[in-house]
């Protein structure tokens, strides 16, 4: 039996009509009414009655509903307070779900989850983040030390194609550095510009990331690692040796030296190396240093 069978009621279309809410660009606002692709994010969510499910941009709670149908509790944080009457309304059959009124990136995601982690619920992520805003938040929630087992997100599709992609295409660059470093990353399928309310001009696409499966390197020092990989994308056209270089103002012989002494040829670029790689060359500077 579906959402909508157990709970009847009015569309979301109707819901926005009837609170008379109009989407916000600035916001980056298009919900999913795609009853076929809800679902589908729901059983790529995995969630059943021992998960707790953290989903940024509920939107007009279409996907919240699904999620409350089979999680344990969901957390919903909604940056546009003008949403607070739809909200309310599509959410009422659900005593399972709260919506917290904030700016994401300015929460502390773990003192907001606190309250509701236990030692037998697993974390779970869902979101169909707004393009403009897409990477800081993927960033913000990966990066918050919440022992989450998977996050399923809705990105545009070039940056899915970003997030999955491996060293030697274009697509290959710091975001993808990031997630597979953190997670494994797997692009599910494509979603139309049909899907939304309103429509996007571009398709988007939902990944998920399976964040038990980190990447199997070590890095003696994160925030010097993500500082490394940040420089040598910074001038993507230019060598290794270049954009370390200037980007970290690192006098030539002594970039040579430490690229050369990570295992790297200096005159690589930054598109081809493996996220190993990445972390011997972060790993071995501070040896470098002091020779």
């Amino acid at each position: 039996m579906t959402a909508e069978q157990r709970h009847p009621g009015p569309t979301m279309r109707d819901l926005l009509a009837k609170h008379d809410f109009h989407t916000k660009k600035q916001f980056g606002q298009n919900f999913l009414v795609d009853r076929n692709v809800l679902s589908r994010i729901t059983d790529a969510v995995g969630a059943d009655d021992e998960t707790l499910v953290l989903e940024v941009g509920p939107g007009a709670g279409a996907l919240t509903a699904q999620l409350a149908q089979r999680a344990a509790q969901v957390i919903a944080v909604e940056k546009d307070e003008t949403l607070r009457p739809v909200l309310a309304e599509a959410l009422a059959p659900y005593p399972n779900v709260e919506v917290k009124f904030a700016d994401v990136l300015e929460v502390d995601l773990c003192a907001l989850l606190e309250p509701y982690l236990t030692e037998d619920r697993k974390l779970c992520f869902a979101a169909n983040l707004p393009y403009y805003i897409t990477t800081p938040i993927l960033f913000q929630v990966l990066e918050s030390n919440l022992l989450m087992e998977r996050a399923v997100v809705m990105v545009q599709k070039e940056v899915a194609d970003r997030m999955v992609a491996q060293p030697g295409g274009k697509a290959y660059g710091v975001l993808s550095v990031g997630i597979q470093y953190r997670s494994r990353a797997t692009r599910l399928f494509t979603v139309p510009p049909g899907a939304f309310a309103p429509q996007p001009g571009v398709d988007s696409a939902v990944v998920l990331l399976d964040c038990t499966q980190r990447a199997d390197v070590f890095v003696e020092d994160e925030t010097w690692f993500f500082r490394v990989v940040k420089a040598a994308f910074s001038t993507r056209r230019k060598t290794l040796l270049n954009a370390l270089s200037n980007s970290l103002s690192v006098g030539k012989d002594v970039c040579r030296a430490w690229i050369e002494a990570a295992g790297i040829k200096p005159d690589a670029r930054a598109e081809t190396l493996s996220i190993a790689q990445f972390a011997a060359l972060a790993n071995e500077y501070p040896r470098t240093q002091g020779e």
